[in-house]
């Protein structure tokens, strides 16, 4: 597509034109690839699926994801895993293959742990439909995972080292401070 000179000049060009934004936010945004799959920053890591869907999974999966994405109340089930930032499912390449994606707090073994204890039901109720899936307590879980897992080639983490516990507590700090700043506007 591009020899490696066209490529490092476009290259100068960008970094020429950042020069020219705003400061950056001063976070780290550096990854690495943590030590069984994907990548992590700061405290948040990633976990990006691709894979078959059996015959029909496209609409089967649309009908469980639809009826699972927030009851009346707004809830999901997902929240009760508590490490989950976000994760979305994306039918592609003419509704036979599944892409999904996710951003969690702390190791890929300990995601996937966690939705095997605490919501294991639910992704096999959402994962059935995937050519090969196992079962979310079978002892072949991670392998099968790994086995259907890329690595983004690039990745970015607004804030790598909030978690959601951290994000949940400052939440209710602002919502303290509104109250206050409230009731002191009422005085």
């Amino acid at each position: 597509m591009f020899t490696d000179t066209e490529l490092e000049e476009k290259l100068a060009r960008v970094v020429e034109a950042l020069k020219h934004y705003p400061p950056m936010d001063g976070r780290d945004h550096s990854h690495f690839h943590d030590e069984d799959a994907g990548l992590t920053s700061g405290k948040v890591s990633e976990l990006t699926v691709v894979c078959k869907l059996k015959p029909g999974g496209a609409d089967y999966l649309e009908k469980v994801t639809q009826h699972l994405n927030g009851g009346a109340d707004g809830s999901s089930p997902v929240s009760c895993v508590g490490t989950v930032h976000d994760l979305r499912f994306a039918v592609i390449d003419n509704r036979t293959r599944l892409l999904f994606a996710s951003t969690f707090d702390g190791s890929w073994n300990g995601y996937i742990s966690d939705f095997a204890t605490k919501i294991p039901e639910v992704m096999d109720l959402i994962f059935d439909c995937v050519e090969g899936w196992p079962g979310i307590k079978d002892p072949t879980i991670m392998d099968f995972i790994k086995g259907i897992q890329v690595t983004c080639s690039s990745w970015y983490v607004s804030h790598p080292n909030l978690t959601i516990n951290d994000i949940t507590r400052h939440e209710k700090i602002a919502k303290g401070i509104d109250k206050i700043m409230d009731e002191a506007y009422l005085i």
